[in-house]
């Protein structure tokens, strides 16, 4: 069975979360770098890592990597890769994102041109033509050059895979669907325990939770590149879909709960939640943080708080964080889990985090806190009579 190679990107700080997701798919991670992670499988996995990963923005085929210092050395590098076994005649290919860290060729458009030359060049002498149409399936290349080491993928996802088809209306300043799913995935909280988000916006959390509750793969209702693509078997794209339909737990009782001051976003949250058919999981509501009380123990909160990043706002933080820290005492047995770039964030909530996480949203540096709650008794073992 022939072996591919891919390059999966994610968020710095959340490496370890998504190598975690690929192991559990069966595959077997080549590197752990910052921001990416390699690993290696069979022709399956163009559709299932599509399909079931959570915490990745997309997925690369890996189709070379060499050494270039020069111009001329990325371009013999670029036209050594066999891209008349990769994209047909009339493929559509261009390098689409070239992006340079500690190296020699730092240029972005350049490197894209001389790359595109290459890339050309090769296919000319195979295909025999002077010309290309360029009118078939789409072959986006992107490429990573790493203190002068480049390595080329082909983009097999398409639109981000932070794109689920669920969020249609969003807030101000809405959290990905991709990071939202990694905050949950580093948590303990599992479907048998109550979760809240307080600052819920278009409702991602919750509903990245309800989809990870129920086992609903975060990509069985979109389409990808690669689908297109002629020179992998299209029968792999129905079997994942139904693997992904096989896998859901229909019968999974679900306690989650989103609240937001704006009673319009929170419209939007039930819409979204409608669209991932989690709908019947969560519970949202229009209400202000302050009013954040539980009767129920040993519950989550995981939330992405305003964080003040525009001028206007900065001021309200001190309070907004005062009340979420006073909301916390009041849930004394739970776990919060709250990632914001406020840099007062510990001093106003009142406490501080057990675990601080580094994560980049973007180029915007955040933290995640993690303030543990105790853990629920374990429940006692009813032995059968015999």
């Amino acid at each position: 069975m022939e072996r591919y190679e891919f390059v999966c990107p994610c968020h710095f700080g959340l490496e370890s979360v998504l190598k975690q997701e690929i192991l559990n798919l069966g595959y077997e991670i080549v590197q752990v770098e910052d921001g990416k992670v390699t690993f290696a499988g069979d022709a399956t996995a163009f559709a299932r890592a599509n399909v079931f990963l959570r915490t990745t923005e997309r997925v690369l085929w890996k189709v070379g990597s060499f050494h270039a210092e020069t111009f001329e050395e990325l371009f013999q590098g670029t036209k050594a890769i066999p891209w008349e076994t990769i994209i047909p005649v009339d493929g559509k290919f261009w390098v689409t994102k070239a992006n340079s860290v500690k190296s020699k060729l730092f240029s972005p458009s350049d490197i894209q041109s001389i790359m595109k030359k290459a890339m050309v060049e090769r296919m000319k002498q195979h295909y025999k033509v002077n010309w290309f149409e360029e009118t078939g399936a789409q072959y986006p290349v992107r490429v990573s050059i790493l203190k002068d080491e480049v390595v080329v993928g082909i983009d097999t996802s398409g639109e981000s895979l932070h794109k689920r088809g669920y969020r249609k209306l969003t807030s101000k300043a809405p959290i990905t669907e991709t990071l939202a799913a990694a905050l949950i995935l580093l948590s303990p909280w599992n479907k048998d325990r109550i979760l809240v988000d307080p600052f819920c916006g278009s409702g991602t959390i919750p509903i990245e939770a309800a989809m990870i509750g129920a086992n609903i793969a975060p990509g069985m209702n979109r389409e990808f590149l690669a689908q297109t693509w002629s020179n992998i078997p299209k029968k792999m794209w129905p079997a994942a879909i139904e693997e992904a339909k096989a896998n859901i737990r229909t019968d999974v009782e679900l306690n989650i709960q989103g609240y937001d001051l704006d009673g319009e976003i929170v419209k939007a949250a039930r819409q979204n939640a409608r669209m991932a058919g989690v709908e019947q999981y969560i519970h949202f509501q229009q209400r202000p943080v302050n009013q954040l009380n539980h009767p129920k123990k040993y519950g989550f909160v995981i939330t992405n708080p305003p964080y003040g990043e525009r001028l206007e706002e900065k001021a309200a933080m001190p309070a907004l964080y005062k009340e979420i820290g006073e909301a916390f005492a009041r849930l004394d047995t739970w776990s919060f889990y709250v990632i914001t770039s406020y840099e007062d964030a510990q001093k106003y909530i009142g406490r501080k985090a057990e675990k601080n996480r580094k994560i980049y949203n973007g180029m915007l540096k955040t933290h995640l806190y993690q303030f543990m709650g105790p853990k629920p008794p374990k429940k006692p073992l009813i032995r059968k009579e015999e």
